[in-house]
């Protein structure tokens, strides 16, 4: 999973259903975080370390959002983490000081924040006494005196948008077991219960030095709904990285946000980094080869969906396109998976990115297999996973000599109905009122028309536009694979899981009536029970599902399929 800018401009689409809630602040009390609250604890007491200080970036949707400052101070008395930082969104809030105490044993001793949050004064201060917390100060302008009762006196404290107060579920993570549950305190009358799911080591890069990090992967839950998380720190507790999946909210400490650093989420036996030229920029790559190689072999090249910007694939903890790779190099082939540009370790510009210019550099590695003396030039593939699919297609129409195209989980829609789609799915899932959910649908549909336009923006929230008035999202909109099919002339494979609650398998049947107006020849259409959108096997297929799901391996009835018709496709190329 690389670090850069998680370029997920797909956050933009379902901007109001995904996000809205989660950065609305209104009033600070009621922690903009409650969604992202992680679960940490462990028996153990804080380490003994120096103070430290570190800056993590913000960023909602792929676009920085905000930056804070952290200090940890670890002593015999406890730990104290605090900070200073500035976050923009549906609010705009300046936090001049937050503070959060633990004492030794772990249980809180006061949380203090003061803070402008669209210009009205906040000062707050809560301390905590066995299972009682006592809430004091200004909120919003707004005099607060509250008293909660805990569940336990070994709560989290996860206050507002301090992200710094996550350093201190790092450290209790240490040694913490999958399916532990504890309660946080998310602020005056706002509680919450927090569950770790699975914890793993994962090989960390940044530049050319590879260290060790521990990848947690959480749910939240609160009234609200359940929330998937995932949460990285260094092997000493300090935290790299919290990652909220499906809003795409990411913090990311400064120096992983570079584009020297990735995460190495998944590798194969086979697997080799390389660079590939592209246009004026070169693009961070994983080739993975068979064991056993002939003179000239067939190639595959991977490309995954808008909230996978990595090379491997990565969403909500599934390696697709890592995985992919293996098990197409154990079937003979050789498979290439790269970093979007502007993204980990690749070059570019990802915030000026369309899909023309994704379809592009899909070009770029076809040139760069095709004058490889180790690759059949006319056995090169196209693989994409979602929007991956899209540029697939496009890339295909541009050249011919592509010997193939597979599409997994594509939606068959244009882009503007895909996102109307989208948004009513979850807003069925929210406990919203009849004429909410309309007034939503209305409001993405003007934010749709004002991005393809380029007018009707008045009415329209500022940080809204911002995220939704993008290069990328405005070819997105603008996309329609009815048009773009109709030029595919290479044989054709449609993989669909038939749980996808994401892209409902009624998109494959739509997108096997599209290939038919192709000037393909040869459309294999394949839909696989019991998977999910991640291509895993599933129960129900929903987002929040994901987390709970222990087999995170991709299907072998979809990787056979492909593997099976890449085969006989070459066999009738040969």
């Amino acid at each position: 999973m690389a670090f850069r800018g998680a370029t997920a401009p797909i956050a933009a689409c379902s901007l109001m259903a995904r996000y809205t809630d989660t950065i609305r602040v209104v009033p600070v009390r009621y922690c903009i975080c409650a969604v992202v609250a992680l679960l940490a604890v462990s028996s153990g007491a804080a380490q003994q370390q120096a103070s430290t200080t570190y800056r993590y970036t913000v960023f909602v949707g792929g676009t920085v959002a905000g930056s804070e400052d952290v200090t940890v101070q670890a002593t015999a008395a406890g730990l104290t983490i605090s900070g200073k930082g500035r976050l923009s969104g549906s609010s705009d809030i300046v936090m001049r000081r937050a503070e959060v105490r633990y004492r030794a044993d772990w249980t809180p001793e006061v949380f203090e924040l003061e803070a402008t949050v669209n210009g009205g004064d906040t000062q707050l201060q809560t301390t905590f006494d066995g299972q009682e917390a006592v809430t004091q100060g200004i909120d919003g302008g707004q005099k607060i005196a509250q008293k909660n009762f805990l569940p336990a006196s070994r709560v989290l404290i996860l206050p507002n948008v301090f992200f710094g107060t996550f350093e201190a579920l790092t450290r209790r993570l240490i040694g913490a077991t999958p399916g532990q549950e504890f309660p946080a305190f998310l602020g005056a009358g706002a509680l919450g219960t927090l569950r770790l799911v699975s914890a793993s080591t994962e090989r960390m890069q940044v530049g050319t030095s590879i260290f060790n990090a521990r990848r947690y992967e959480m749910t939240f839950t609160n009234p609200r709904g359940t929330t998937a998380v995932n949460l990285y720190s260094a092997e000493n507790g300090t935290l790299l990285r919290v990652n909220l999946p499906t809003p795409m909210i990411d913090v990311l400490r400064e120096d992983l946000a570079s584009s020297t650093a990735r995460t190495l989420v998944y590798s194969n036996p086979g697997d080799e980094a390389v660079n590939i030229p592209a246009a004026g920029f070169n693009l961070g790559a994983t080739i993975t080869r068979p064991k056993t190689e002939a003179a000239r072999v067939p190639a595959v090249i991977l490309l995954g969906g808008a909230a996978a910007s990595d090379r491997d694939g990565a969403v909500a903890g599934v390696p697709i396109l890592g995985q992919l790779a293996g098990a197409l190099a154990d079937a003979g082939f050789v498979a290439v998976r790269f970093d979007k540009r502007g993204y980990g370790q690749s070059g570019g510009r990802s915030e000026s990115a369309t899909m023309t210019d994704y379809a592009d550099d899909a070009l770029a590695v076809f040139r760069w297999l095709a004058n490889r003396r180790d690759i059949d030039r006319d056995r090169i593939v196209i693989i994409g996973h979602n929007e991956g699919a899209w540029t697939a297609l496009l890339a295909a129409t541009r050249e011919r000599d592509i010997a193939g195209v597979v599409t997994l989980e594509s939606p068959a829609t244009s882009g503007k109905e895909r996102v109307v789609e989208q948004q009513r799915h979850v807003l069925e899932r929210m406990q919203l009122a009849p004429a909410d959910r309309v007034a939503r649908i209305e409001l993405q549909e003007r934010i749709n028309a004002a991005v393809l336009s380029g007018k009707g923006w008045e009415g329209i929230p500022a940080d809204m536009r911002k995220q939704a008035d993008t290069p990328w999202f405005q070819s997105f909109l603008a996309f329609d694979p009815a048009r773009v099919m109709r030029d595919i002339r290479q044989p054709l494979l449609i993989v669909h899981g038939e749980l996808d609650a994401e892209v409902p398998a009624s998109h494959m049947d739509k997108l096997a009536e599209l290939a038919k107006a192709s000037r393909s020849q040869a459309v294999a259409v394949v839909g696989v029970r019991d998977v999910n959108h991640l291509l895993i096997p599933a129960i129900r297929g929903e987002l929040d599902e994901y987390a709970t799901l222990k087999d995170r391996a991709l299907s072998k009835d979809v990787t056979t399929a492909i593997t099976s018709w890449l085969t006989k496709t070459f066999q009738a190329i040969r």
